[in-house]
């Protein structure tokens, strides 16, 4: 049930991050500045976070079978406008559908895992759920590369439309909202299914709460370096500024989201341990500060103390995973699928906000420099650029320090 669900989110992080190696191929088909490119990556990200709360509040309501089969399948046709665009018009509406199409796929992971598993194991399953996601970013990285290279981009994006449809199909025929539907027990506290409210009133009680706010704001300042440097900019940073081939700027970027999400299961069960959430969330925040600020600040690092520095601030940025249990912990059960769109909303404004930004101010430093007819910028466009990611993590350390600890405990 739950593994079906994950192939869809296998499937968004693939999106999320192809763009990042086929930057040149797009730059050039559609004559892309930097900040053009950035807003065709993030048009994922502007649709995606925009479904996140209304996810939420169907998965609560409807359950979460139905919206995946749709998602999946609104997916693969995505996916094909976007391979078959004849302009950027057409491309950005591709981005547009597939980032609301896959949008679904974490917020009704996390509610088929509220019916079907233990609660003392979601904070893991979210952990989890990264794992099989970056998997797909694995995926959108050196293999798609070598794959770009022999056939084109287009043939690829057609490809992967197919497999998404195949997809849609298994999630309909397979997954069930609930184990009650297969002759299970639910794990599902039976006091916590949603009273008949309004979907707008069911909205106002989340955001009566102080942490849905805070969790809102906070978890871009883990995520936005991961979405936007290994999901977009890494790759012409490394290769521009440290000489990186395109196969191994790709490899780094790829490895990074691994890291990232190998480090994200840990998190889960130590904060269960040690019975606290913010502990770790703000260690992790800390890390990321000072290890970023060294990328951003020292030019001409040698490139293992790079990979290392690099590989650091994935680990650190792992901890953004535990925003999904303090969001669902801070609000009662039968909120959680709402709570948890919200959760991940913040999560995505991360790159939403970063990767299209990023490209802004790059384009406002470009000297006027030409690679094959793809702008290239120097350290000092990607110092201010890469700045802004350092900023949201300062300004999220703040705002953490406002939450209030749940101890991991549901709230009633």
């Amino acid at each position: 049930m739950w593994g079906l669900a994950a192939s869809l989110y296998l499937v968004a992080f693939f999106q999320r991050v192809a763009p990042a190696v086929i930057t040149r191929e797009l730059s050039l088909d559609f004559s892309l500045t930097g900040a053009a490119l950035g807003n065709l990556s993030a048009f994922y990200f502007y649709s995606y976070v925009a479904v996140q709360i209304p996810t939420g509040l169907a998965a609560d309501r409807w359950g979460p079978r139905r919206l995946l089969a749709i998602g999946a399948a609104l997916t693969a046709l995505g996916t094909l406008a976007f391979a078959l665009a004849p302009s950027l018009a057409w491309a950005s509406a591709g981005r547009l559908v597939i980032g609301a199409s896959v949008g679904v796929a974490f917020v009704c992971m996390l509610k088929l895992a509220s019916h079907w598993m233990p609660a003392r194991q979601f904070a893991f399953v979210s952990g989890v759920a990264l794992v099989v996601g970056v998997t797909g970013a694995t995926l959108a990285g050196a293999p798609l590369r070598v794959a770009v290279e022999a056939f084109g981009w287009r043939a690829v994006m057609g490809v992967a439309s197919g497999i998404t449809a195949a997809i849609a199909l298994g999630i309909w025929l397979v997954v069930r909202d609930d184990p009650s539907e297969r002759g299970y027990t639910s794990y599902y506290p039976p006091d916590a299914h949603v009273a008949h409210v309004s979907m707008l009133s069911q909205l106002r009680e989340v955001a009566s709460y102080r942490n849905t706010w805070l969790l809102l704001l906070v978890p871009g300042g883990l995520s936005g370096v991961a979405l936007t440097f290994a999901g977009l900019w890494g790759v012409p940073f490394l290769q521009t500024q440290y000489g990186f081939t395109p196969h191994q700027a790709a490899l780094t970027t790829s490895g990074m989201l691994v890291v990232w999400s190998l480090s994200s299961v840990a998190y889960g069960p130590l904060s269960q341990r040690i019975g606290r959430r913010k502990p770790l969330y703000f260690a992790g925040l800390v890390v990321e500060l000072v290890l970023w600020a060294i990328v951003v600040f020292v030019p001409n690092l040698p490139p293992a103390l790079l990979l290392a520095i690099l590989a650091g601030v994935a680990i650190a940025a792992g901890a953004f995973v535990l925003n999904f249990a303090f969001a669902k912990e801070s609000v009662p059960a039968r909120l959680g699928g709402t709570v948890s769109g919200v959760a991940n909303m913040g999560v995505m404004l991360g790159g939403m906000l970063m990767q299209p930004l990023v490209g802004f101010v790059l384009d406002r430093h470009w000297l006027g420099a030409l690679s094959g007819g793809a702008r290239v910028y120097d350290f000092e466009g990607y110092r201010a650029a890469f700045s802004l990611m350092l900023a949201w993590t300062a300004a999220a350390l703040v705002l953490l320090a406002f939450t209030r600890e749940t101890g991991c405990r549901q709230a009633r």
